[in-house]
């Protein structure tokens, strides 16, 4: 019999050990990344066990009646114990979490399933029992990313780029202050997008703390001042860049080219599958910022979903 729980601080421990038995978890599902926002969200994760061994997690909280698989993380989903987890399995663990939180009051899921580039062995159970239980697809945000094992080369633009910028005496640095380069990421954002970044200095500061390998900022500078950056998430068997911004003076002096091809090949030294350029989409991916995307592809990315699915309970 599958018994299912609500998560509460006495299962961390438990809890992140589990992870580590996944096909799909990252360093975002461990409970030092996703507590850090505990007071913006109201926690519902929940506990599949059979008698006192834990089977699964569910990251997941509460918006009224709707349980969100975490509305704090760009991917949520279901994780597994990997050697002892078939597809049998899942679909019934999903069953008893669907009954749990129907049983609690909640009226639908909205679950984002970790995007297939990050899992370390297939693992695309989840989505199997999801279209079993009748759940639809809600939103399609779309990312770009290169496999590295073959990486399709920068076009004829940013190679110049970087050669540019190398000529101008551009240099790459790895690591640096967080304060350096968010100003640029702040200004960036609300002059382009009117939005401001998801993480506020101080956060990162405390995740990069808690995370120093997982999360790493990369800058550019020029005559000693940042002018570029990159905050890369290594998550998996993925180097993510979580958030890119140039100056004024940056883009001018082609900044980004260079910082890239050297982030791009130290994440395949560095023995990583994929590298993503994250999400060019808004509104759930009902708009396509096609400059963005083509900045990306030329470089190499090429389209990965980031899917969002909803499950009505009857």
């Amino acid at each position: 019999m599958i018994r299912i729980e609500r998560y509460t601080p006495a299962w961390a421990d438990r809890w992140d050990e589990l992870l580590d038995r996944t096909a799909t978890a990252t360093f975002m599902h461990r409970r030092a990344y996703m507590d850090y926002h505990a007071d913006r969200f109201e926690d519902c994760s929940l506990l599949a066990l059979d008698g006192e061994r834990l089977m699964a997690v569910l990251p997941a909280c509460r918006r009224d009646t709707v349980a969100a698989s975490h509305a704090g993380l760009t991917y949520g989903g279901l994780h597994c114990d990997l050697r002892h987890t078939d597809a049998a399995i899942v679909l019934r663990v999903m069953e008893a979490m669907v009954e749990w939180l129907r049983t609690e009051g909640f009226k639908s899921l909205v679950y984002k399933p970790v995007p297939y580039i990050y899992h370390r062995y297939t693992a695309d159970d989840d989505l199997y029992a999801l279209s079993r239980l009748g759940a639809t697809l809600t939103a399609s945000a779309l990312s770009q990313a290169i496999v590295l094992r073959e990486p399709l080369p920068f076009d004829r633009g940013n190679k110049s780029g970087v050669n540019h910028a190398l000529r101008q005496g551009v240099a790459v640095e790895r690591g640096g202050d967080f304060r350096d380069f968010w100003p640029i990421l702040e200004q960036v954002l609300m002059e382009r997008h009117s939005l401001r970044p998801v993480h506020t200095v101080e956060e990162m500061e405390l995740l990069h703390g808690r995370f120093p390998r997982e999360i790493e900022l990369w800058t550019a500078r020029h005559s000693g001042n940042v002018v570029a950056g990159v905050v890369m998430y290594y998550a998996g068997p993925v180097a993510h860049a979580q958030y890119i911004s140039a100056s004024s003076q940056g883009r001018e002096l082609k900044a980004l080219p260079l910082l890239f091809s050297r982030l791009i090949a130290e994440a395949r030294e560095r023995g990583f599958r994929y590298f993503d350029f994250g999400v060019s989409t808004e509104d759930g991916g009902r708009f396509l910022n096609e400059g963005l995307m083509e900045q990306k592809s030329r470089m190499g990315g090429r389209g990965v979903l980031y899917n969002t699915y909803t499950l009505m309970f009857n």
